[in-house]
């Protein structure tokens, strides 16, 4: 059985054994699940599930926080008299290879407020993104490959 689907299960009993359905007593019961199938690791086959969990949760975390800051961003934009967008389209060199690798990076940079996936080369290697507050081309490359990219090929190739 997936060890993903097994702690869920984990999670949805704790839940109900509480008799609360709130998502603190899910997320409890959900950490308790993992802590349980991670002692028990040498009962079952080789799994990447202990190390995919945690790289998720590191994107997620990351996706948030990138959310957030381009929320206020644009929020500090439309507020503020004086416009500070310095809007671009970037070409970005992708080393996300498979279908789902690019959709992924892509719809997680189109989802976040400032910037937009426009269209992707031919060839699949560059994806061009507007960005909306261009101050420096390669760092703003930079931080799409080394943040986004790069946790989102630790989830996929995990």
């Amino acid at each position: 059985m997936n060890l993903f689907v097994l702690n869920i299960g984990f999670a949805v009993v704790f839940t109900t054994l509480l008799g609360r359905g709130t998502i603190i007593s899910f997320l409890v019961g959900f950490f308790i699940g993992y802590l349980a199938l991670w002692f028990s690791q040498p009962l079952y086959q080789e799994t990447s599930y202990f190390k995919k969990l945690p790289k998720t949760i590191n994107l997620i975390g990351y996706f948030l926080v990138e959310l957030l800051v381009s929320n206020l961003k644009v929020l500090w934009d439309i507020i503020t008299p004086g416009h500070i967008n310095r809007p671009g389209i970037i070409g970005v060199p992708l080393a996300a290879r498979t279908d789902l690798e690019i959709f992924v990076v892509a719809n997680l940079l189109s989802l976040t407020p400032g910037t937009l996936s426009v269209d992707l080369s031919e060839d699949r290697t560059t994806l061009y993104v507007h960005v909306m507050f261009l101050d420096d081309v390669e760092q703003t490359r930079q931080a799409i490959k080394n943040g986004l990219e790069r946790r989102v090929l630790e989830v996929m190739r995990a």
